[in-house]
């Protein structure tokens, strides 16, 4: 099978232009026929639900929370990347797509990167006319702050809660529309299968968190918003409610799964601090901006922070890389930060840590200064490790962030299922291997705000359907399908909690599909994760009923589907036989320990086909073109 990925010919500047010239419109009279599903209210699915409700859509949202306001986007804190060159810096949309593109290591489609960085602009317009209040100068200027990967200041923020008052600002967007009738609100669902009809998405089945109740519900088109999968790895930064659930139903129901292993290790997390810990905290990377990385010079020195002198300090990132230094991309801060703690300079009780010092950054700027960018994640580090961070350094380590891969879409944002779009974090299309911090933000919001009310109506008016409800056959074999799991799950009273056998499948992920890989590791831990699940489904306990509020329930579901899931990851692992952004394969590596790609056999999107439950999956290849930029080894020396 051919992937087209629909990408526009002409200069990369004018394809987007050019595209939204060529697609074909909705009369507004009409728009309002259609009904269109999105599922999530983070950042792309409140945007999208609100300027599709807008344009005169008939909408329903679906989120898995009590509120749009808890969706996971409200966790980002640092900032949100637009080109617009207020420090007059020499930032520019060229330069904010080439940070992009090298940043995912070359990886990425150029088409939807520019897109990206030209929609930037405008989300920050967009932003400031909702109220969200973003930092400002003295004069009044928004302000801006310099993030990984990028050598301009071009990140505007709220302080540490950035991702908080964007969210704020989808959802009264949201809020509006659904006061207004246009969006109709359904909370505390859970999406558990895609209903497809004549090769094309026109449902999905639902069940009520709070009754156990099972829905369908059907539309002329899906956008799924369900963000990432990095809970696969049981600890991450992630909230406790994010899955893969969703985007993994609609893998099965024929879309494919791109770049399933490239996962993002954030370099400045809280560390681990217990065996039962259930996630791990983020320390926003817009620390780097003031903070510095350091460990002693001396492998084994277990003295105080504040009792080693200058001297006996190895600033490692500034040394090794003198043009970016703290502030290189997340994928090289992390694997540096385990190569020092690997040879013994770690620090804290586990040695699996090192120091984030603003010490200096105090003493030039006063405490004050330092309160005012950055306070709220000052108390938030304290509150949880009882120590002060403008006393003594933070202690950061790397742990599972975002994930870049996710269902392969095409420049439309639809996926190869027919009506099936996919906006955010749940697609794979806009940050390669790696992802440049403070770019999640921009890319929901982009996609949500200003991509698919543009790519959605050129698909309903060109493609035809027939009209179908919840009666149709395949509504009622999908409830059959989720009812029969479901019971399953409740049926085998075995002697394993779900969150046993998630503990163990993340420890098994981090340890061989973490921060490094090798072939010998990833094929031990397929080994080892097939027989995991074989064992879930046999003797994992699952109190309660399926009509109930059911948390254990909801958690079995998810965990079933990691377990499988992350087989595919894998597979995509051993496959991609180089080094790239956050895929470090151990064997592919330069003389200075970087990411060796291998562009003449991996220049390319592995897009995986589900074939069945007892057969492999099946790779299609979209190759990537670079015409703009040159292929080059990343430095950022």
């Amino acid at each position: 099978m051919q992937l087209d990925s629909k990408v526009p010919g002409g200069p990369l500047s004018e394809q987007w232009d050019k595209h939204r010239c060529e697609l074909k419109l909705v009369n507004p009279a009409n728009k309002r026929k259609f009904n269109i599903i999105v599922v999530g209210t983070g950042l792309a699915g409140g945007a999208a639900s609100a300027s599709l409700a807008e344009l005169g859509y008939y909408v329903k949202t679906f989120c898995i929370q009590d509120s749009p306001r808890r969706a996971h986007s409200i966790a980002a804190q640092g900032g949100i990347n637009g080109a617009k060159n207020y420090p007059n810096d020499g930032d520019s949309i060229q330069h904010l797509f080439y940070d992009t593109i090298k940043g995912g290591d070359f990886r990425a489609r150029e088409s939807n990167v520019y897109r990206l960085a030209q929609a930037s602009v405008d989300i920050i317009d967009q932003c400031v006319a909702q109220g969200v209040p973003f930092a400002r100068e003295y004069g009044g200027l928004l302000a801006n702050r310099s993030f990984g990967g990028a050598q301009v200041s071009r990140t505007f923020y709220a302080r540490g809660q950035t991702g908080q008052q964007l969210l704020l600002g989808a959802y009264s967007a949201l809020s509006r529309q659904i006061n207004a009738g246009k969006v109709e609100m359904f909370t505390r669902r859970e999406m558990l299968d895609l209903v497809v009809i004549n090769d094309q998405a026109r449902g999905i089945i639902v069940r009520n968190l709070i009754t156990g109740e099972i829905e369908s519900h059907d539309a002329d088109a899906v956008v799924l918003c369900t963000g990432g999968y990095a809970n696969v790895f049981f600890l991450s930064t992630n909230a406790m409610a994010s899955n893969v659930t969703a985007s993994f139903r609609a893998y099965k129901k024929g879309a494919f799964f791109a770049n399933p292993c490239f996962t993002q290790i954030h370099p400045t997390c809280i560390p681990v601090h217990g065996t039962f810990q259930s996630k791990l905290t983020l320390m926003s990377e817009s620390l780097r901006n003031d903070g510095r990385v350091w460990v002693p010079k001396n492998p084994g020195d277990k003295r105080p922070a504040n009792q080693i002198p200058e001297s006996e300090r190895e600033y490692y990132l500034e040394n090794q890389y003198p043009s970016f230094g703290n502030l290189v991309p997340r994928d090289v801060a992390s694997r540096r930060a385990k190569e020092q703690c690997d040879i013994g300079k770690g620090v804290g009780e586990t040695g699996l840590a090192v120091y984030l010092d603003f010490a200096e950054a105090i003493e030039r700027d006063g405490r004050d200064i330092i309160e005012k960018k950055y306070g709220n994640l000052f108390q938030m580090y304290e509150k949880i490790t009882a120590e002060n961070p403008y006393e003594t350094p933070m202690m950061i380590y790397p742990a599972i962030h975002y994930t870049m891969g996710g269902l392969w879409v095409d420049y439309n944002l639809m996926s190869n299922l027919e009506g099936l779009f996919v906006l955010g974090e749940a697609n794979f299309s806009d940050h390669g291997a790696n992802r440049l911090g403070a770019s999640a933000l921009m890319q929901g919001l982009a996609d949500g705000y200003f991509i698919i009310p543009y790519t959605i109506g050129g698909y309903l008016a060109g493609t035809s359907r027939k009209d179908i409800t919840t009666d149709h056959p395949a509504f009622k074999d999908a409830v059959k399908m989720v009812k029969a799991r479901m019971n399953n799950l409740l049926s085998i009273k075995g002697k394993r909690t779900v969150d046993d056998f998630h503990r163990e499948l993340g420890l098994t992920l981090w340890e061989h599909c973490g921060m490094s890989r090798n072939e010998e590791g990833l094929k031990k831990a397929k080994e080892h994760i097939k027989g995991l699940q074989e064992e879930f489904w046999q003797n994992v306990t699952v109190p309660g009923r399926e009509k109930d509020f059911n948390q254990s329930l909801e958690r079995a579901g998810r965990v079933a589907d990691f377990l499988e899931f992350s087989q595919v990851m894998i597979e995509d692992a051993l496959e991609r036989k180089e080094s790239c952004g956050g895929h470090f394969n151990e064997a592919f590596q330069t003389d200075e320990n970087e990411a060796l790609r291998d562009d003449e056999n991996f220049c390319h999107v592995s897009a995986w086909e589900f074939k069945g439950d007892d057969k492999d999956p099946e790779m299609h290849k979209e190759p990537l073109v670079f015409k703009n930029v040159e292929l080059t080894q990343r430095s950022y020396k």
